[in-house]
């Protein structure tokens, strides 16, 4: 994974958009991360931050949820397009 190139969730602002490319994870973490929706293509919006940048909160699949970052940071995504 060559990181000038990849660019992940926890990367995104207030407002701003994308689309899971790939998971970056193994196991119970990556199987929590697909229950929750984080699955091929799906739009992903960035709703608030907390105060201190950590949990983000996020709309995906009509719903809201929140991720910690180092998890946001296993979500590989693309530019919405």
């Amino acid at each position: 994974m060559n990181t000038n190139e990849t660019k992940t969730l926890n990367l995104l602002k207030k407002g701003e958009k994308a689309r899971v490319k790939k998971i970056h994870a193994k196991g119970k973490l990556l199987h929590k991360l697909l229950d929750m929706g984080f699955v091929n293509r799906v739009e992903i919006e960035v709703i608030r931050e907390a105060p201190l940048y950590d949990p983000m909160q996020l709309k995906l699949h009509n719903y809201h949820l929140s991720v910690r970052k180092s998890e946001a940071m296993l979500v590989e995504i693309e530019d919405c397009k």
